[in-house]
This record gives structure tokens, sequence and C-alpha cells, in this order.
């Protein structure tokens, strides 16, 4: 189910050029751009499989740039089409970009904005969607990219609605989609709109994938973060509180810490990570929590109590706001996916374990480099940042009412 972009006057549809034709796929590929997130809609688009059910597109492999096209691996690639190409198609995928922070080629920009005006619906595959923000196509609009690029994409283009929870966003003309498994979601969701459930489900069979995948990105939230947040000083306060995530604290006592009062601590906090300090503080306790449960025996409870909740019955609540599902069935469902020597290990593991890890259970002075302490400070901001999608907001509820959001759709504020 697609985000409903009714609203947005940039997302009425344009009629299609006469010159353009519905069928037509043209793929824009540049140099240093990820092999595989490339391939995705080739694959998709370019192999004929009426055999299966699977209406035929027409696909156009167009260069954005001067060859021949360097590619992961070292490989050389030399498209069939130039730009030029472009004004043909009916549907115009970028699948990706090779650098998060370098402005593509103004040539490039100008034939996606031409294509744009004359109707053809723009797609952006992973970071491809910084491409579609430099040619100002996100402008106003709900996006979304790899959740580990989104608080880049929403610094870049503050106008954009950066919203890194989904898997993609269908906002009419413009679609956009997480990082490679999103790609062919959104890929075969293009499919469903265009030939209905049966041909996206025949394609998915013959790709050996779910013809729909339910949830988000947030349970493959890491601490990763852009470089130029780590170096912020209020990451060695969020340092602090990673490391004693298992005791009980508010926010107060973090501003304290930052020599702040709580007003200009929030202000300061939402500046930086577009999420309220409160909101970000749950989420890295549900994080701990799940990766507790990922790979340790202690029941329900203990997890609660490790992770700084008050009670058990607090850690299931917001577990399941933020994951759709209660600790013990998320629990069981992991272990239901590792194989069996690795669920003993595991186990055997957790049996020789007297405690929490050691830079969650010690008193005093940090055993953890500060260097290593500021990057993890640095990925759990990060996380915070990808999980906002409104600076006005003190933070998102990422499921409605414990319930998985359907890829591409928003859920209720």
């Amino acid at each position: 189910m697609s985000h409903d972009s009714a609203a947005a006057p940039e997302a009425v549809a344009r009629k299609l050029s006469g010159r353009r034709r519905k069928e037509i796929v043209a793929v824009l590929l540049f140099s240093g751009g990820p092999i595989f997130e490339s391939s995705i809609p080739l694959s998709v688009f370019g192999i004929d499989r009426q055999d299966a059910g699977v209406p035929r597109y027409r696909l156009l492999v167009c260069a954005g740039e001067e060859g021949p096209l360097r590619t992961t691996g070292g490989l050389e690639l030399t498209a069939p089409h130039g730009l030029e190409a472009i004004s043909r198609a009916g549907t115009v995928v970028v699948p990706a970009w090779r650098s998060i922070t370098s402005p593509p080629p103004e040539e490039a920009l100008d034939a996606l904005r031409r294509a744009h005006e004359e109707g053809a619906r723009i797609v952006g595959l992973c970071t491809g969607a910084f491409v579609l923000a430099a040619a100002g196509l996100l402008d106003g609009r709900p996006a979304t990219t790899h959740w580990m690029y989104a608080p880049t994409l929403a610094k870049r283009y503050p106008s954009v609605h950066v919203d890194p929870r989904e898997l993609f966003v269908d906002d009419g003309d413009v679609l956009t989609s997480a990082g490679t498994a999103a790609g062919i979601d959104l890929c075969l969701h293009i499919v469903r709109m265009d030939h209905g459930n049966e041909a996206a489900g025949a394609l998915a069979r013959r790709l050996v994938v779910p013809p729909r995948r339910s949830g988000g990105q947030e349970r493959y939230l890491d601490r990763s973060l852009p470089e130029e947040i780590g170096a912020d000083p209020l990451a060695e306060v969020v340092a602090w509180a990673l490391e004693h995530l298992h005791e009980q604290f508010d926010v107060e006592t973090l501003a304290a810490r930052a020599y702040m009062s709580r007003r200009t601590f929030d202000r300061r906090f939402r500046s930086l990570t577009g999420s309220a300090p409160l909101q970000w503080l749950i989420t890295q306790r549900v994080l701990q929590a799940q990766r507790l449960l990922e790979t340790s025996d202690y029941s329900v409870d203990e997890v609660a109590g490790r992770c700084g909740f008050r009670s058990p019955v607090a850690l299931r609540g917001h577990f399941r706001r933020q994951l759709g599902s209660s600790p013990a069935a998320y629990r069981a469902a992991y272990r239901a996916r590792r194989p069996q020597s690795e669920r003993a290990s595991e186990a055997d593991g957790a049996m020789g374990q007297a405690g929490p890890p050691p830079s969650l259970n010690h008193e005093g002075p940090s055993p953890v480099p500060m260097q290593t302490r500021r990057t993890a400070a640095a990925g759990a901001l990060g996380a915070a940042a990808s999980l906002s999608t409104d600076p006005g907001k003190p933070g998102p509820e990422l499921y409605v009412a414990g319930r998985p959001s359907l890829p591409g759709q928003r859920s209720a504020p």
C-alpha cells in the first residue's frame, strides 16, 4: 500500500508527453555506482518474462555522464544510450549515486527535470534519492533512502520530508526506496500499479522474493552516523547515556550532564538529530532490548531491568510500538530463523555471561576508549535523526497501534 499523496499539489500527475511511451523504462547509470543496486531495475524491467504472465517493458540503459562507467569491483560498463534517450521514457529510474556528498552532473539533472515536466514517472532507488533531491524533484515531498544516509539527505535538502522508516514511498509521479532489497520492493510495486497483482506476483515468484514485505527499516537500524554529528560536543553526553542504559535516568539527567537547562537541551538535541531526546532515549533502550533478546537467555523481566525500563510492562509497550511485536514473540521469531548450530553457540555464550556487556554494567570510568565511545554516540544520534520526520514533533510513532506499517505507508501520528 503506497503513501497517499493526494493532498500534495506537486504530486498531481502530469499528462505524459506524446513522444514518451508508458512501457519504456530508462535506467540512468553513473560511474562509481554499486553494481548490485544498478542491476535491480535492469533485471526487473529488462528481461522478457511474458511466458510467466509478466507484461514486457522496453528498457533503455542510459549513461548519465561520459563513459566508460566504472562500477564496484573495477568493472567497466558501456551504456548503449546517452541522456537523449530519456526523452522517450515514461519511467526514469536512478538506481544509485556514487556519493552522498558530491553533486550529480548538471546535464543529468536537467534531463530528469524535463522528464518530470513532461509527465514521466521518476524513481530513485537507495542513494538515487540524492540525485532526485539535487534536481529539486523532492522539494516539499515525502521521500526515503537507506536509513544510514537519511540524516545526510535531510540535512543537505531540508525541504525534503525524509521518512527513513519506510521501505519505499510512492508520492505519485516521484517514488523513492530504501536500500538494496527495498529497491526490489519498489520495482515490484511499479509493476503492480501498471499491470496488477497477478503480474507482480508472477514476477516475484521468478525473482524468488516476497510479493509484498510488511514493516519498515527501523528493525535494521544500527548506530552508524555521518561524521559531522560525531564531532558535536553533545556526543559526549550521548556516549554516557549509551553506557548507562541499564540505569534508570531521564532527560533531566542528560541535560544536567550537558550543563544546560532542560529547554535548551531539548532544543539543541532536536536541532542536531531532528528527534526529541525522550523519544531517542526510549528508542535506544528498545534497541538494546532487541540485542539482548537476540543474544542472551535473560527473561523479558530481566531484559527490561538491564535496559533501564521501570517495569516489564513499559518494555512491552514501547517494544510493540517500535517493532510491532512483543519481546517474547520477537525472540521466538528470531531464533526460529537461526540455524541450530548458531542457536546452540549463542546459548553457550549466554550461559557464560555474568552480566550485561562491559560497556553497560561497569561502575566508574569507562574502560572503552573515548574515540570508540564518541563513535557509538554518534551512531546513536544518527539513529535518532533517522527516526525523525518532523522536527516540530516530539518523535514519530513507528507503528500504528502495534500493527506493522505496510511498505510505502506512513504511520499515523
